[in-house]
């Protein structure tokens, strides 16, 4: 067949660059001690950004997990199936660490170089960070049994990803899980109705069902179920330690938006043996340590999407030719791409302050435990909330190309609200809050006393923090507005930091538009003056 016509001005594709040349980034780990782990992140970085990498994040949701209940002489075995490239994407996660690993790391900012990893690596596929994320989550709160925490820990912080459903003790490494929500009240844990029976072995019987069990070939879970003293948190295995199989029932796979690669269960507990972590009645305070844990790599899963969509926008925007000139020269197509840098580095600048504040607050530092309540909940509910406005913009960005699977940004669209519902959907992490605030009234003065570090440098940030501790001491309706209140402490908390941190053209434009308000309620809609040239240059691809 003959040619028809040549090919001119498509876009070549995106791979060979170095993912973790993030200059945003770069930064927030120097700040926080953790510059040693900088060769390290490249070397992740030159393998996130490369095609091997984005063939493995393509096939794991082309192919999504497959639920084998029984073998094919009826036995039940509830397997769940996985393409290889899944498996790939897991045993680099683990290699590096971005699971437990930090939790027997003594060194300076071990979390916030976890944190940073999780970000680079997070870009290629989103759908494994979710039992990378548990199991980082899964230590604090198995430290409220010290026998258990003694014997898993090791095995959990492992950098072996040992796939298989064997006696955990007999393992190289460790995959956890959580499993709390039931049909009937999702984040209403307390309405919880799964039983734990005590054994005469000290071990408890678990009988119920769970709605949603996220990554249900974990290794272990930690449960909520109603001891005889309350709802009480449990670590169920998947293999007893006899060799025998826990009475945990896969039902079926949830069909979800996205997140494909990933699976996501429905669970029954048949009289399954768990152990209690904690104290009976005390479920919710000791599970809460892992609740908090997901919740930064939620705010830190939607920073590393967001930075994903800004890049391919750019990128395609630096290639591609239309009207006479390049995209990226066209004075409207720059004032988007622009803003979504501006969005993409406040998320990013925010997730590693609170990254930092782990680390801090885990050494001691009361300060910054405090700063740290508040703040995880603030950015959970804004951050997350803006991903799936700016996952639309960068694929609109890409025109109809981009709309179309080949792309990875349909992958991303349908990515971008989990992060949002999962761990507390809007209303849930806006309302935790509130209770932070109420709990503990130095978490106010701790978190305005973070947001004053950045007091006199920008006239806009003074008044959005004058205007907030107004709303602060106005209690009239308070949860009815709690949204507004809850976005407002966000938005003073990212421009603080980016006054502070920032490149100063970046944080002209927050302040400018988030705080100033002069802005559109679309993306695009910077005013004129911004040095769009200089925040387009963050988000420039570069060469591994």
């Amino acid at each position: 067949m003959t040619a028809t016509h040549e090919v001119t001005n498509q876009v070549p594709l995106p791979y060979g660059h170095d993912t973790a040349a993030d200059p945003t980034l770069l930064a927030a780990l120097d700040r926080a001690g953790a510059g040693w782990a900088e060769p390290e992140l490249r070397e992740l970085g030159r393998l996130a950004g490369s095609e091997q990498a984005a063939d493995w994040g393509r096939l794991a949701n082309e192919n999504p997990p497959v639920l084998r209940t029984h073998d094919r002489f009826g036995h039940r075995i509830d397997e769940v199936e996985f393409h290889p490239y899944w498996h790939e994407l897991m045993r680099t996660a683990v290699s590096y660490g971005l699971h437990a690993a930090p939790w027997r790391d003594e060194r300076p900012g071990a979390h916030s170089a976890r944190a940073a990893k999780f970000y680079v690596w997070g870009q290629v596929e989103a759908g494994h960070t979710c039992p990378i994320s548990m199991t980082y989550a899964a230590v604090p709160a198995l430290r409220h049994n010290p026998s258990l925490a003694a014997e898993l820990e090791p095995l959990l912080a492992a950098t072996a990803y040992d796939y298989g459903l064997r006696e955990p003790r007999t393992k190289r490494g460790l995959i956890a899980g959580m499993s709390m929500t039931e049909k009937q009240g999702g984040s209403d844990v307390r309405t919880n109705t799964t039983t734990a029976a005590p054994h005469a072995d000290g071990t408890y019987r678990l009988t119920g069902h769970k709605w949603f069990t996220s990554a249900p070939m974990s290794d272990l879970f930690l449960t909520l179920a109603q001891a005889p003293g309350g709802l009480s948190c449990f670590m169920l295995p998947r293999v007893l330690p006899d060799g025998s199989r826990n009475r945990l029932h896969l039902m079926r796979l949830k069909d979800k938006l996205g997140n494909k690669s990933n699976a996501s269960a429905e669970l029954e507990y048949d009289g399954a043996v768990g152990w209690l972590v904690g104290e009976e009645g005390r479920g919710v305070p000791t599970i809460i340590e892992m609740v908090n844990m997901t919740r930064l790599d939620c705010t830190i899963g939607a920073a590393s999407g967001m930075r994903y969509g800004t890049t391919r926008a750019v990128h395609h925007a630096l290639h591609r030719r239309a009207f006479g000139k390049a995209l990226v020269d066209q004075p409207l197509m720059r004032n988007v791409l622009a803003d979504l840098v501006v969005e993409s580095e406040a998320a990013t600048v925010v997730a590693m302050r609170l990254a930092q504040s782990t680390d801090l607050a885990l050494a001691g530092d009361e300060t910054e435990a405090l700063v740290r309540r508040l703040g995880l909940a603030v950015a959970k509910y804004w951050v997350c909330k803006r991903g799936p406005a700016h996952s639309a913009e960068a694929l609109e960005c890409l025109g109809g190309n981009g709309y179309v699977e080949e792309s990875g940004m349909p992958r991303l669209y349908r990515e971008a609200p989990l992060v949002s519902i999962w761990e507390g959907s809007g209303n849930v992490a806006a309302l935790d809050a509130l209770r932070a605030m109420a709990k503990r009234p130095e978490t106010v003065d701790a978190f305005l006393g973070e947001l004053d570090s950045a007091a006199g440098a920008d006239r806009r940030l003074d008044a959005a923090v004058a205007e907030l501790r107004k709303r602060l001491s106005d209690l009239t309706d308070l949860e009815y507005r709690t949204r507004r209140l809850v976005e407002s402490l966000a938005l003073a908390f990212q421009g603080s930091l980016l006054v502070r941190y920032g490149d100063p053209a970046v944080a002209d434009a927050f302040c400018a538009t988030r705080l100033g308000g002069d802005h559109g309620a679309a993306f695009g809609t910077l005013p004129p003056g911004v040095d769009t040239a200089a925040i387009i240059d963050r988000a420039r691809p570069v060469p591994a």
